[in-house]
């Protein structure tokens, strides 16, 4: 096989969260520019006409929206029950959806904490489970989580979420443990400092802007479309060998 066709994505169907905006969108609108047709999940994602499904169909590539608050656990069920009766057969699974609450450790409030858990782990943890069980049952498939550089680190400000990310790290392994050898592989991407909705606080912020600046090589924040490649790759055949990987794309922060 020709090394560009092991990235080809032809006749393959991806099941995207958050794929409304921002990383999650990019990764989507990457998945059909390599062949493949997109569920596309978000809260808040449109009947019709959603700027991703424009994209995607603009490619030839089939487009089926789907909302889902993935803080609510019967609207994850609901929506579970429903897409796997539309779509029996999801060749791929990219976890992207994800919410973010700021405030002191000593001030987080429980209703944060809970929120933040529920969309960024437990949603997560159970479309996985379901999503994935089905891919052990054929023999294939590919779950990419979007884990974060406080996978890693700790964070400021940020307790529940920096909880989370970490717990994605390791539910990544944890799946992949059990899975590899049942031809599904289970990894993670972690964004570094991405221009996104998410990070809007961050780069208003005159100390931390700059302060975060000064510490990535790349010298800029990151955009949604530097993880089109890493996504393509984590998809496709390219990775049959890669399992249990968290995948940092970051400009470099975490070599310093």
């Amino acid at each position: 096989m020709n090394v560009l066709d092991m990235f080809r994505l032809d006749g393959k169907l991806a099941l995207v969260t958050g794929s409304r905006r921002g990383i999650g969108r990019a990764m989507a609108e990457a998945l059909a520019e390599a062949g493949a047709d997109i569920i596309g999940v978000s809260k808040s994602m449109e009947p019709e006409g959603s700027e991703v499904a424009q994209a995607v169909t603009a490619l030839g590539r089939k487009f089926y929206p789907y909302t889902c608050d993935f803080s609510n656990r019967d609207s994850v069920n609901a929506f579970l029950r429903q897409v796997t009766a539309d779509h029996p057969a999801i060749d791929i699974l990219v976890n992207n959806a994800g919410t973010i609450l700021r405030k002191p450790a000593a001030e987080h409030p429980d209703e944060y904490w809970n929120e933040v858990m529920e969309t960024n782990l437990n949603s997560q943890w159970v479309i996985s489970r379901e999503i994935g069980k089905r891919m052990v049952e054929r023999g294939s498939g590919k779950i990419i989580f979007t884990a974060s550089l406080l996978t890693f680190q700790g964070g400021i400000t940020v307790p529940g979420y920096a909880a989370s990310k970490g717990a994605i790290g390791q539910l990544t392994k944890a799946l992949a443990n059990e899975w590899a050898g049942r031809g599904v592989q289970v990894n993670a991407i972690a964004p570094g400092y991405i221009a996104t909705d998410n990070t809007t606080a961050l780069r208003a912020d005159p100390v931390r802007n700059p302060a975060i600046l000064a510490r990535i090589p790349a010298g800029r924040w990151g955009v949604p479309d530097d993880f089109k490649g890493t996504a393509v790759y984590l998809a496709s055949k390219a990775s049959d060998y890669v399992s249990g990987e968290i995948v940092v794309v970051d400009g470099g922060w975490m070599g310093r």
